[in-house]
C-alpha cells in the first residue's frame, strides 16, 4: 500500500461518528478533515434538544476546541464552509433504536446509564448498521481493561457472549437489564430523591460487575457491548479497537493536547492542588498508557484496512509488551514538574509539593491512610471536644480529602495494580503493512515513545493547560 492508498480510500466516503463530542472521536474527526479534505460527508450524532443546539454543541465542543488550530490555519477563512459543506450535526443519542433524541448525561459509573450506552447502545449501533446497503465497516472502540483483572499476556480474543471473568455461569445480558428495571422500580416507590437513585446505581453497577469478575461497571458494560456486536453482526465487517489508558497527544495535530481530567491526570491534579500526597505504584508492575492521536491512527488504519472484509478484528493499542512504563517514575515526574510549575490556589499563593510517598501494596495504603489522614482527624475532633474549641473547617477538609484518596483507591487500583501485559501482534502487523511514508502519517509505534520526554513536556503540562485554567 502507498500512502495516497490510506488517504486515497477515505475520499468521496461518508463516515458515521457516534459520541463525537468525546475526546478521541474529536481527534479522529480532526484527523480525517486535515488528511482528506475530500471526504465526502462526516455525520455527527450528537445529543441536543433540537437542531440548533445540536450545531451550538459541534461549534462549542467539537469544532471550536483548540484541537482543530492547525485545521484553523490551514484552511483560514475558508474553514467555516469547509466545515458546513462536510460535517453534518445529527440529533440522536445511541440508547435508543434509530438514534431517537435523548438529552442526558452520561456517567459511566451509574449503572442504568452505562448499560444503555455501553452495552444496549451498541446494539442500536449495530442495527442501524445492518439498515446501511452500503456499508463497508463498523468500527467500534472498547477498552483494553473489558478482560477485567487477569495476568499475564492478554491476546487480541473477542469476547464470548455470556463468558464470565470469574467463571461464574449466568451472565445474561437481558437479565441485567431485567435487574436494573427491578432496582428502578423498588426506588421509585420509595420515592428515592435524584441523589438516592445515582448513589443506587453506582452502588449496583460496581456489585453486578464485581459478582462476573470484572473490577468496575464501566468495564463491565464494555465488556458486555462487545459481546453483543460480536455475536449478533452476521457478516457484518467489524473491527474493535481497545486502548489502554489513553493520555495527551503525542505528536498531532500538535502535542499536547487532552481534554477532560482522566484516570492518572486525576492523581496528578490531586497531587499538584495539595490535596494528595500518596501515590499507589508497584514497581515491579507496569502501568499501561498511549497517547491518543497514536489510538486514532490505529482506528483509521484497520478501517481502511478491513472495509468490506466480512470477519471481526481485534487491535489492542498498548504499549506495555514494546515499551513498558514503570508507575514509579510517574510521581518523579509529578514532583519534577509540580515543585517547578507550582499550581496557584484560589487565594493567589503557589501550592508547595513535597515529594509523594510511594505506596507498593494496599495493605501500606491502608496503614498511610489511617495514619496520616484518618487518626489526626480522630484525634483532632477528640480533642476540640474536650475544649470546646471544634474546627468545623479543618475536619471538613480532612473528610473531603479522606473521602477523594478512598474514592481514587477504589477507582484507579485495579489499573494501577494490574499485572497483565497486552499483545499487540494485530496491530504491529498492521503497522509492518504500511510503507515507510504511511507510517510517518498514521504513526502508532510506541517504541518511539521516550516518557520522560513526553510526559514532562507534553502530557503534564498539557493537562494544567486544558484543565487547571
Amino acid at each position: 500500500m502507498e500512502l495516497s492508498d490510506i488517504v486515497r480510500s477515505l475520499e468521496n466516503k461518508s463516515i458515521l461518528v457516534t459520541g463525537s463530542t468525546g475526546f478521541l472521536a474529536k481527534i479522529f474527526i480532526e484527523k480525517v478533515l486535515r488528511v482528506q479534505p475530500n471526504v465526502k460527508k462526516l455525520f455527527l450524532l450528537i445529543r441536543a434538544t433540537d437542531t440548533n443546539s445540536a450545531k451550538q454543541r459541534l461549534h462549542d465542543e467539537v469544532i471550536g476546541k483548540e484541537l482543530f488550530r492547525v485545521l484553523r490555519e490551514k484552511c483560514g477563512r475558508d474553514l467555516d464552509s469547509f466545515i458546513l459543506e462536510k460535517v453534518v450535526p445529527l440529533l440522536g443519542d445511541v440508547i435508543y433504536e434509530n438514534f431517537g433524541v435523548q438529552n442526558r448525561v452520561m456517567l459511566d459509573d451509574i449503572y442504568d446509564i452505562a448499560l444503555e450506552v455501553n452495552t444496549f447502545g451498541c446494539k442500536n449501533v449495530l442495527d442501524f448498521a445492518k439498515k446501511c446497503v452500503k456499508l463497508e465497516m463498523l468500527l467500534h472502540v472498547s477498552t483494553a481493561y473489558v478482560c477485567g483483572e487477569k495476568s499475564g499476556l492478554i491476546l487480541e480474543n473477542p469476547l464470548k457472549m455470556g463468558e464470565a471473568l470469574n467463571g461464574k455461569f449466568g451472565l445474561d445480558i437481558q437479565q441485567e437489564k431485567m435487574h436494573l428495571t427491578e432496582a428502578l422500580n423498588e426506588l421509585n416507590s420509595v420515592k428515592a430523591t435524584k441523589e438516592e437513585k445515582r448513589l443506587a446505581m453506582k452502588e449496583l453497577g460496581m456489585k453486578r460487575a464485581r459478582l462476573y469478575g470484572w473490577p468496575n461497571t464501566y468495564v463491565f458494560t464494555k465488556a458486555m457491548g462487545e459481546m453483543i456486536i460480536g455475536e449478533l453482526r452476521g457478516n457484518l465487517p467489524l473491527v474493535v479497537v481497545r486502548p489502554t489508558v489513553v493520555t495527551c497527544t503525542y505528536k498531532e495535530p500538535f502535542p499536547g493536547w487532552i481534554e477532560g481530567t482522566r484516570h492518572i491526570d486525576i492523581l496528578a491534579v490531586s497531587y499538584g492542588k495539595g490535596k494528595l500526597t500518596c501515590f499507589l505504584a508497584d514497581p515491579t508492575l507496569v502501568l499501561d498508557v498511549i497517547p491518543a492521536d497514536m489510538v486514532v491512527n490505529v482506528m483509521i488504519v484497520a478501517m481502511v484496512t478491513h472495509a468490506n472484509q466480512k470477519s471481526q478484528f481485534i487491535y489492542h493499542v498498548a504499549s506495555s509488551l514494546k515499551n513498558p512504563f514503570n508507575p514509579n517514575v510517574f510521581a518523579d515526574y509529578v514532583y519534577n514538574y509540580f515543585s517547578k510549575n507550582p499550581v496557584i490556589s484560589k487565594d493567589g499563593k503557589p501550592v508547595r509539593v513535597k515529594r509523594p510517598t510511594i505506596l507498593a501494596s494496599m495493605d501500606t495504603f491502608v496503614t498511610y491512610t489511617t495514619v496520616h489522614y484518618i487518626f489526626p482527624l480522630k484525634v483532632f475532633q477528640l480533642l476540640n471536644l474536650l475544649c470546646c474549641n471544634y474546627s468545623h473547617q479543618w475536619c471538613t477538609t480532612m473528610n473531603k480529602r479522606i473521602s477523594l484518596v478512598m474514592s481514587l483507591v477504589e477507582l484507579y487500583a485495579p489499573y494501577i495494580f494490574f499485572k497483565g501485559i497486552f499483545d499487540d501482534h494485530n496491530t504491529e502487523r498492521l503497522r509492518i503493512a504500511m510503507s515507510t511514508r504511511e507510517a510517518a502519517t498514521f504513526y502508532f509505534d510506541p517504541t518511539c515513545i521516550d516518557w520522560d520526554d513526553y510526559f514532562i513536556k507534553n502530557h503534564l503540562p498539557g493537562v494544567v493547560n486544558y484543565n487547571l485554567k
